[in-house]
């Protein structure tokens, strides 16, 4: 069983909120956009020749980052397993947007995968599959943050290094880059299918 009840989680905040950061369950804008810029900066310099998915898009926020930025992807598609995200995201981006439960789902494959927050109120077992199948479905490698330490909490899921090294290990990943050096307890990760340097 989920940890809590995605639906109602989201949809009394969004009821509270509307469509801003805090509507998605962020603490803040700005802290959802210090996320952005860690993923991005993951990313290469020009992504304009790369398509991008983005697993548990929300309203499509990250979309309006890279735009903000002037670094759009080839394509991008959001995906999320709620219908008011669907409408929201489609109507705010104009892309592609799916409705799709990421941890057993077949996912369209991507040059990249991103994830900023949403497995961040799994059970572990669900990170692991979300984890993978966003792995599995990217061409070069699935970029996320997750809340980071092993804090016990009744809503919200935590990682260690070393859980997110075991999960690297069981999918193969080539190369992974771990930063935890811009908020207290998150972590960026990237897992790509190729040896890189950034």
């Amino acid at each position: 069983m989920p940890r809590i009840d995605n639906e109602k989680f989201y949809s009394s905040a969004i009821e509270k909120f509307g469509t801003t950061a805090k509507g998605v369950n962020w603490h803040s804008s700005e802290s959802q956009k210090l996320r952005f810029k860690i993923i991005l900066e993951m990313l290469p310099n020009d992504i304009s020749g790369y398509t991008i998915a983005d697993a548990g898009c929300g309203f499509g926020d990250f979309f309006t980052y890279l735009k903000k930025k002037k670094r759009e992807p080839k394509n991008y598609a959001g995906i999320d397993l709620l219908p008011d995200m669907y409408s929201i995201a489609s109507s705010k981006t104009g892309c592609e947007i799916i409705i799709a439960d990421i941890c057993k789902d077949s996912l369209p494959l991507a040059d990249y995968y991103i994830c900023s927050g949403a497995m961040n109120v799994l059970e572990s077992f669900e990170t692991h599959l979300f984890i993978r199948n966003c792995f599995t479905s990217s061409k070069i490698g699935f970029i996320f943050n997750v809340l980071h330490g092993d804090k016990e909490s009744e809503t919200y899921n935590y990682m260690t290094t070393e859980q997110i090294s075991c999960i690297a290990a069981d999918l193969g990943v080539k190369s992974v880059i771990m930063r935890d050096d811009y908020m207290d307890d998150d972590i960026t990760v990237g897992f790509f299918k190729e040896r890189i340097n950034l």
